[in-house]
């Protein structure tokens, strides 16, 4: 951690021990001293999103590939902060592409998405970051991107639905051409 990560973190705690009274919360009881710092570190690594560079990602491990074939990761779990209430929402995300003489290396895939997600964020927004950078940066026929989530602002809060999840998809290329590409795709990741 940079001196200038501190100095970030230490800004942050402060206001979190303002946030504290504001509540009517007492910062300097036993339980609470430490909480401001606690917190201000734990909101910094959860938008680490911000300080990394999806495109150097992307492009880090771009090889050679003659296959012609749909390549799907699947169950790319997530956790990202909604923009809307900075609370979580979190689930899983499988991406597919079909190669265009290069394949993209499989963990940039999940570190693709751990970069977007780590940023308040909203789901649709997700999905769609995603599949662009995919598009525009990995030569390809299609992306296709789908996530599942939870988020805690409809379960813990306002409507207050437990069981709800939300679902997300975005696509280019064939998979928006061809429907029944789209459709193996969604039977693959459902297996």
């Amino acid at each position: 951690m940079t001196n200038q990560d501190e100095k970030i973190i230490s800004e942050i705690a402060g206001h979190y021990r303002e946030i504290l009274k504001l509540i009517g919360e007492n910062p300097d009881r036993e339980g609470l001293q430490k909480t401001p710092l606690r917190a201000a570190k734990a909101i910094y690594d959860i938008t680490a999103g911000y300080r990394q560079n999806p495109d150097k990602i992307a492009t880090q491990a771009i090889f050679e590939h003659d296959g012609s074939r749909i390549v799907i990761v699947k169950d790319i779990e997530f956790y990202s902060m909604c923009e809307h209430h900075i609370l979580p929402f979190f689930g899983k995300i499988a991406v597919g592409y079909i190669p265009k003489g290069k394949m993209i290396g499989l963990s940039k895939l999940a570190r693709i998405v751990d970069c977007y997600a780590r940023r308040l964020q909203v789901q649709e927004r997700l999905t769609s970051q995603i599949c662009k950078l995919l598009t525009t940066s990995l030569p390809n026929e299609g992306v296709i991107v789908a996530c599942e989530a939870g988020h805690l602002c409809m379960k813990m809060r306002g409507v207050e639905k437990q069981e709800s999840t939300t679902v997300t998809f975005d696509y280019s290329g064939k998979f928006v051409e061809d429907y029944n590409i789209r459709s193996e795709f969604l039977s693959l990741i459902k297996s």
